[in-house]
């Protein structure tokens, strides 16, 4: 089956294609959905930072429009992009996500990091190039690990300060600089409950919505030591019988692809598919 959303550096002197508007806000939106016609959004009077084409969407060529801030016009709303990676069709979201990350590093590639001079956007790569440090700066992406653990009928569930009330998840942190996935996983876990894990093995990954985040999973067994959650980053975290779960992530999310594919596992029942 082919995708309706690939990727693609498109020139932005050609004419024509589709174009979505982001801004702080999120991404415009109006009763027809999140893709508007190109050449009538640039006559908006939108303050446009940066334009660069990104891919196409059921073979149309689509453009993103990076703004300075969000654009009051009739019939458009706003929203950011976890809403649509929670509701709406999982293609579209793809779309934007990838959309948020090359947004966002546009934003913030204006200027060299080593001189200071303007950059200038390179039509045949995803690069912006200082031409007086002839350097190229490209997207980065940022892995996360995202880590079940589990002890027989047991998981081990956590909920953090920002979480909707009452909703416990997996535990997740950034790769530090030379730090391997696992390596990742061992610390992040012992810095969040003070437990050890074994039979680390990895399970998917999910580009996740925060600037440059790719969410890697993993699943683990429990291993050794008591939980003691860490201060001002847990604010709870205790084991759950897969038959008497708290109230858990949205279901596209990574997070919940684990908890339920073990839960699936242990209950024999199908194993769910990472959206994706």
């Amino acid at each position: 089956m082919s995708q309706r959303w690939t990727t693609a550096v498109l020139d932005t002197s050609q004419p024509g294609g589709w174009a979505v508007a982001r801004c702080a806000q999120g991404f415009a939106f109006d009763a027809n959905g999140v893709l508007f016609p190109r050449e009538w959004l640039k006559k908006q009077n939108l303050d446009v930072l940066a334009e660069h084409g990104i891919g196409h969407f059921d073979g149309e060529p689509v453009y993103l429009l990076e703004l300075h801030g969000a654009a009051d016009w009739e019939g458009v709303q706003w929203q950011g992009l976890r809403q649509f990676m929670m509701q709406g069709d999982f293609d579209t979201y793809k779309m934007l996500a990838y959309a948020a990350q090359i947004g966002t590093w546009a934003r913030e590639h204006r200027f060299c990091g080593s001189c200071g001079q303007a950059m200038t956007q390179i039509h045949w790569e995803r690069a912006m190039y200082c031409q007086a440090c002839d350097l190229r700066s490209y997207p980065r992406i940022s892995p996360s690990m995202i880590v079940l653990i589990t002890r027989g009928d047991e998981i081990l569930l956590a909920r953090s300060p920002r979480f909707v009330t009452g909703v416990y998840s997996t535990l997740a942190g950034f790769a530090e600089p030379g730090e391997s996935a696992e390596d990742c996983v061992r610390r992040e876990v012992m810095e969040e409950v003070q437990v050890t894990v074994r039979n680390i093995r990895y399970m998917g990954s999910q580009c996740w919505p925060f600037p440059h985040s790719m969410m890697l999973g993993f699943h683990a067994e429990y291993d050794s030591g008591d939980i003691v959650p860490q201060a001002d980053e847990i604010e709870d975290a205790q084991w759950f019988n897969v038959h008497d779960l708290p109230p858990l992530p949205a279901s596209r999310s990574i997070a919940r692809y684990l908890i339920d594919h073990y839960v699936a596992e242990r209950l024999g029942l199908p194993a769910p598919v990472l959206p994706g």
